[in-house]
């Protein structure tokens, strides 16, 4: 998936022990994913892999900012996100990627595309509903608040209340009719 070798990890040459990566992600990361969801992002993915006899370990970590909109009222903002993930890299007869953190390669590859594995950590650290944080805190200041604001329904006034209590006393048998069926 990845359009570039930026990802790919040619672990057959390295030394048995811990390798550290380290991976600056922005959106032209997730344009190859066909991924849009984020007006900006900037994050910083670090990525240790230990390679053992057999197997390799994997331990993902992202911080950082995207941007995007309020579900509440659709207003962008930067929205921190963190997270992390394992992987744990045996080989096999064949490739298999059934199980979300045990990846099986053939005996005879080489390399490993970690592409994927960036895209879907990032992606699922983001929260399903993302509210602003001047929403929560009451900060928030937008054209639409201030437009809501001038049409709320005021309070009635100490002589706009005394107007509705000097009804015509009519009015009220009037009233009562409607009631006492």
């Amino acid at each position: 998936m990845s359009k570039t070798k930026e990802f790919l990890i040619p672990f057959v040459g390295l030394k048995l022990g811990k390798h550290h990566f380290e991976y600056q992600i922005n959106n032209k990361f997730f344009e190859n994913f066909d991924y849009d969801e984020f007006q900006s992002s900037d994050i910083k993915v670090n990525l240790v892999l230990e390679k053992g006899s057999n197997l390799l370990e994997l331990n993902f970590k992202h911080k950082g900012t995207v941007n995007v909109p309020c579900d509440l009222t659709g207003e962008d903002f930067d929205l921190p996100i963190k997270g992390k993930m394992k992987l744990i890299v045996r080989f096999g007869d064949e490739f298999n990627n059934d199980n979300e953190e045990l990846l099986i390669l053939p005996h005879g590859e080489f390399e490993l595309d970690v592409a994927q594995y960036i895209y879907e950590m990032i992606a699922l650290s983001v929260p399903l509903k993302r509210v602003h944080p001047g929403v929560k805190d009451g900060s928030l200041q937008t054209p639409a608040l201030t437009k809501l604001n001038e049409l709320k329904v005021k309070e009635p006034t100490k002589e706009e209340s005394k107007k509705e209590e000097d009804i015509d006393p009519r009015w009220d048998k009037l009233k009562q009719l409607l009631t006492d069926k």
